[in-house]
């Protein structure tokens, strides 16, 4: 749980920074290449342009074998572990009643 929960702290952190090179490293391979797919520009410069809430600290998290779900203030991080540690792999994540969280930054 601590792997996960230093992730997301270190993502939060990376972004309050506005160190979107440092946040794109911690992304899931699959999430950062869709992002750049989609924004049609390099991860730190398309990051940037999501405008993802900056939490003031990581309030808890909760993993699940090989994923975990990572709170920081009013956002949710979704996080899962890869051979080099936990990565996001979905961030900016608000839970939307009845249906499945909605992400601004997900994987394809």
């Amino acid at each position: 749980m601590d792997g996960a929960r230093d992730a997301g702290r270190a993502f939060e952190q990376a972004l309050a920074s506005r160190d979107y090179r440092a946040a794109c490293d911690l992304l899931a391979p699959e999430t950062r290449a869709g992002l750049q797919e989609d924004e049609k520009q390099a991860c730190a410069k398309a990051l940037e342009g999501q405008d993802l809430p900056v939490a003031g600290a990581v309030n808890g998290a909760e993993v699940y074998g090989r994923q975990a779900l990572v709170r920081a203030g009013g956002e949710t991080l979704f996080l899962s572990q890869f051979t080099g540690g936990w990565r996001v792999v979905a961030a900016g994540c608000t839970p939307q009643e009845d249906k499945p969280y909605q992400c601004a930054v997900k994987g394809g």
